[in-house]
């Protein structure tokens, strides 16, 4: 089984969309038993994935150790992919691990629900929080969406500060450029000082899947966008192979 986190600093970088179509392709690209669960008290990818219907207030119960994750967990209309999905009372989630006090209680739940999946895809909160720390120490891998723009290049610069500060081992940031919109010199400008990061492009594609309730690839699978995202997995793929 292996964790890997949708995480950035900054909100309205893609995020949720990014964490939805790499769950997409490692259910059905990949075949892999796959878990997407929704950490975002916004609920994003759980609107998608049409899974915002459960009964309220029991995310945070669940996290508490008062639901067992089972109950919550639903199957999805996609084969291989089920979700877990957020609520509103996940706005509590860092003020409960600091009640608990437990550096390690995510990574004892992950390792608990990881005996059901290959793959666990955490749509993280937006923030540098209790919650994206525990997060941060019990991902195997964490890729960032990141516009190209000096400030959202700066918030990814100062969560690698952060990390690299507090010396604790933390899971590789891989960063992925979103929204791009190469009509755009502030975007352009950013491809050229990262000409190896992957790149996920503006799209209407990617704009629909809010209106349809889908994964890109699972209704426009040409889309340079869904092309990216795959592209994306299949490198996530490898990078966990050789680990």
């Amino acid at each position: 089984m292996a964790v890997i986190a949708v995480y950035s600093m900054k909100g309205g970088v893609g995020k949720s969309c990014t964490a939805v179509n790499l769950a997409w392709n490692s259910a059905v690209n990949s075949s892999r038993r796959t878990l997407l669960w929704d950490l975002d008290p916004q609920g994003a990818a759980s609107f998608i994935l049409k899974g915002d219907q459960m009964k309220k207030d029991l995310a945070r119960a669940m996290v508490a150790g008062n639901v067992k994750p089972d109950k919550l967990i639903k199957h999805t209309e996609i084969a291989n992919l089920d979700l877990l999905a957020a609520d509103v009372s996940l706005r509590g989630l860092d003020r409960l691990f600091f009640q608990i006090n437990k550096k390690r209680h995510l990574g004892k739940l992950l390792k608990q629900m990881g005996k059901d999946y290959d793959r666990i895809i955490l749509d993280c909160p937006p923030g540098l929080t209790e919650t994206s720390e525990q997060i941060l120490r019990n991902a195997d891998i964490v890729i960032v969406p990141t516009i190209p723009s000096p400030l959202s290049e700066r918030a990814l610069t100062d969560v690698q500060i952060f990390l690299n500060s507090s010396g604790k081992k933390h899971a590789p940031l891989l960063p992925v450029y979103t929204m791009v919109d190469r009509r755009r010199s502030i975007h352009n400008q950013g491809l050229l000082r990262k000409p190896k990061w992957p790149v996920i492009p503006m799209s209407s594609a990617v704009e629909h899947m809010t209106k349809l309730q889908k994964p890109v690839g699972s209704f426009a699978p040409r889309s340079p966008a869904a092309q990216a995202y795959a592209r994306i997995w299949r490198g996530i793929e490898k990078r966990l192979a050789k680990n």
